[in-house]
């Protein structure tokens, strides 16, 4: 089993049933999920959007392969909607992002793990930091408070408030 860290994050529909949906997707085809964090409302990273972006950081013990992980995210991520563009920052309604693979550093064409940009981003580090403080970065060697603590994102993350569960 490893300790597998995914990103949720979508900014159009109903993010509050995209997300459950993702989650319940995720447990069946990924692993069981062992932490989440708070679901976070944060400004658009590298593009504008009247749209703000939910995010939500997953811990997931799995028995899949990293390659498999990213496979079952993207088939979750076609399943609940989501349409690639040819540009890499634009409004989508889920987006589920590999953090972390274990210790594991991983650099191929398709899949890079620790995810690249994890330090750059407050709407990453923040929920990352909630269920996951001292996970160290295999490649800076700093845990995740020190990389918030470091983090020059001026973007605001604010959690959403606990929203009433919808009755079906």
């Amino acid at each position: 089993m490893t300790k597998l860290y995914l990103l949720l994050g979508g900014n159009l529909g109903d993010k509050k049933s995209v997300f459950a949906e993702a989650r319940m997707i995720l447990e069946k085809v990924v692993g069981k999920i062992t932490a989440q964090s708070a679901l976070y409302e944060t400004e658009p990273w590298g593009f504008d959007s009247e749209d703000l972006f939910w995010n939500q950081v997953l811990e997931i013990t799995t028995v899949l392969s990293p390659d498999e992980v990213l496979q079952q995210t993207q088939n979750a991520e076609t399943g609940l909607g989501r349409i690639r563009k040819a540009y890499q920052y634009a409004s989508r309604i889920i987006d589920i992002d590999i953090l972390f693979y274990g210790e594991l550093i991983i650099n191929q064409a398709n899949l890079i793990v620790p995810h690249p940009r994890i330090q750059e981003r407050k709407f990453t580090l923040i929920p990352l930091c909630e269920i996951a403080p001292d996970l160290i970065h295999p490649v800076f060697q700093k845990n995740i408070r020190q990389l918030l603590d470091e983090c020059t994102d001026p973007l605001k993350v604010v959690k959403v408030p606990d929203l009433p569960e919808a009755h079906s």
